[in-house]
């Protein structure tokens, strides 16, 4: 198959992981695989992992340049499939698919990731897109968000990831990590309160930025975390902090199903999260006690950390295990890519 995949948003976000991620297992498929984007990291990335990478001016919706540019490089390299996100993928690349008759497929990151306008409802209803969900939740609250969309008109395929094959070891101090946007509602703070009142020797790393990064600053220095805490800010190599870290905390009140979580699994960290969208679809059975009621707040999670902290070398390494073969049983990339390539064949391009 020649599959495009467009993607117009400006920052780095878990869509992103998953096209390069999703693309790369395509092409060693034996899929010809075109990434088209506006951000340089991620068109950096897509050529280093997928093989082609290209940036695109979007412009305003409907912007004609656009739509022609897309309507002659789909000609061109012959696409067989287009996978967009949301936004300006589907008023410029969306409008070129539906033209040259090729099919659609929009990945829906969230429940209600496309709101509801009679503008969507006309290009929905026009070009008549496949809709690609993550996980079950997903897919029920789109459902449910867009009164036209059709349950047979979605698909769900998990996230996947690659594991990790390195022997696992435990670091000194015990090292808590956090790889989210430092966004309002991502909890952040709740974990910097939680830390705060620890009496053992840990250390934490938090990765990302976002819009509440100077506050989160100002509240580690005035809970005294300074010497615990590192902050890294943006990395296009996040597995390489993953690996100096033993538990991943993902303290969010709204995900759909969060490639940071199945990333750090894939590294074999211990997960501790709030129970919240999809995350309990791929929740290791035996990690019960560490997913937390959504309600949770900082008392919640330094109970979690210090039942951590209590445990032993032996046990944390286990539960690392366990982690990652979670990963192999439930997620693994090359089996979910296999996923979306049958599907496409079954039921998108020969249907």
């Amino acid at each position: 198959m020649n599959i495009a995949f467009v993607n117009s948003t400006h920052k780095w976000g878990g869509v992103k992981s998953w096209v390069i991620g999703f693309a790369e297992q395509l092409k060693l498929r034996g899929n010809n695989v075109y990434i088209w984007g506006r951000q340089p990291a991620f068109i950096e990335k897509s050529r280093d992992k997928a093989g082609h990478g290209e940036k695109v001016w979007f412009g305003p919706d409907f912007n004609p340049v656009a739509i022609l540019k897309f309507i002659y490089e789909f000609k061109v390299k012959k696409i067989e499939a287009v996978i967009i996100n949301v936004g300006k993928d589907l008023t410029t690349a969306g409008i070129a698919a539906k033209i040259l008759g090729i099919p659609l497929i929009q990945r829906i990151g969230l429940p209600e990731d496309i709101p509801y306008t009679k503008k969507v409802d006309f290009l929905h209803n026009w070009i008549k897109p496949h809709f690609l969900c993550p996980c079950e939740y997903i897919r029920n609250g789109f459902v449910d968000s867009l009164p036209y969309v059709k349950r047979e008109d979605t698909e769900v395929v998990l996230n996947g990831k690659n594991c990790t094959e390195h022997k696992l070891s435990l670091n000194q101090p015990l090292t808590f990590i956090c790889t989210s946007q430092l966004n309002k509602g991502k909890g952040h703070e709740d974990v910097l309160n939680a830390l705060s009142k620890l009496r053992f020797d840990f250390k934490c790393i938090i990765v990302g930025t976002g819009n509440i990064e100077k506050e989160l600053h100002e509240q580690c220095e005035s809970l005294g975390l300074s010497e615990k805490v590192e902050w890294v800010g943006f990395t296009k190599d996040v597995p390489e902090y993953l690996r100096k870290a033993d538990v991943f905390v993902l303290p969010s009140y709204f995900e759909g199903l969060p490639n940071t979580l199945l990333e750090a699994m894939s590294e074999g960290l211990l997960p501790i999260a709030r129970d919240v969208g999809g995350i309990c679809e791929v929740w290791p059975e035996d990690f019960t006690d560490f997913l937390l009621p959504f309600k949770s707040g900082p008392a919640e999670f330094e109970t979690a950390f210090e039942n951590v902290l209590n445990m032993s070398a032996e046990e944390i390494l286990k539960a690392k295990e366990m982690s990652r073969q979670n990963c192999k049983e439930q997620f693994l990339l090359s089996g979910k890519a296999e996923e979306l390539e049958n599907w496409l064949l079954r039921d998108v391009i020969r249907k």
